[in-house]
């Protein structure tokens, strides 16, 4: 796949350090394991009624799904969370390069320097389009290390990078990815404000064709910032994960679904776009002329590197 060349100016990582991360996913139980048939949907909210509702609309949209299914929900306007199997692993895919980006971002800001123009362009071709070769080259140069630094930095005690550079077999969870959504969408010491804003412009500029999942049925009103990964293998068949941000409209939220044991790409796309479109539906109150996002209906994304044994 093939890398875009313009830039649009330099990260500022040098700008003001966050005063805490306060504003960071709550601590909600673990849910059951993705072996576990009776995990179920959990959902606390400061407004009320929306918790009851979106536990009855997220589980009404998984009613019938194969695979296993992992979401999380933070909105902060109304104190909302969701969970199902927030604690299950999954093979990241695509995903990961948001936090390939982060690290990128927080090794320059400990080291008080800029971005150079050949990681901005690199940065700009993983996040929009999912360059792999992209991802391959900042993967290579951060290295294991800052990788973890940044993970530990970040609290994501759940996340297990890749080994031997493959990068896309990194090991997440509902939990670690809501929590590195809540640092780049709030105030914190991990990452600077233009680091936050940096990463949150280009998955907004995420090109077209790669706009499915969790921006589905989202209102006109928030802004979508997503990145999306697949990946098949010889077993839990696909993977197919969403990650996205959305604010406006007085509202400020967070979608995570992680899916796996899907016997197509295109039915994990359903599953994730089905559930999204219910969250979307009861934290933003609109009229029925407000339009609302559809996504692409042929969906693509990169094919991460695996081993030869798949």
């Amino acid at each position: 796949m093939g890398m875009t060349h313009w830039i649009t100016g330099r990260v500022r990582a040098l700008a003001a350090i966050g005063v805490g991360a306060g504003m960071l996913v709550p601590c909600v139980a673990a849910a059951a394991p993705a072996s576990a048939a009776s995990a179920t949907v959990s959902c606390t909210s400061g407004k009320a009624g929306l918790a009851a509702k979106l536990q009855k609309d997220i589980t009404a949209a998984l009613a019938g799904r194969k695979g296993t299914i992992a979401v999380g929900l933070r909105d902060r306007s109304t104190n909302t969370t969701c969970t199902l199997r927030e604690s299950s692993a999954y093979d990241s895919a695509s995903v990961v390069k948001v936090t390939v980006l982060a690290t990128l971002l927080w090794d320059a800001k400990k080291h008080n320097r800029y971005l150079t123009d050949r990681e901005t362009t690199l940065a700009k071709a993983m996040i929009t389009k999912s360059d792999n070769d992209a991802t391959s080259s900042l993967w290579k140069q951060l290295g294991l290390t800052k990788v973890k630094g940044f993970l530990a930095a970040a609290g994501m005690t759940q996340t297990k990078p890749g080994a031997d550079g493959y990068w896309g077999l990194t090991q997440i969870t509902v939990r670690d990815e809501q929590k590195l959504l809540g640092l780049i969408t709030a105030k914190n010491s991990v990452l600077s404000d233009n680091s936050r804003a940096y990463i949150l412009k280009l998955m907004g500029q995420v090109v077209s064709s790669q706009r499915w999942g969790t921006p589905a049925g989202a209102p006109s009103s928030v802004a979508v910032h997503v990145k999306n990964g697949w990946l098949q293998r010889a077993t839990h068949g696909w993977r197919v994960h969403s990650v996205g941000t959305f604010n406006g409209a007085g509202h400020d939220y967070t979608i995570t679904v992680l899916t796996q044991d899907n016997s197509t790409m295109d039915y994990g796309v359903t599953t994730i776009q089905n559930i999204a479109r219910v969250i979307h539906k009861d934290i933003v109150s609109t009229t029925l002329r407000t339009a609302r996002y559809i996504p692409t209906p042929a969906p693509k994304e990169a094919f991460v590197p695996v081993p030869p044994t798949g």
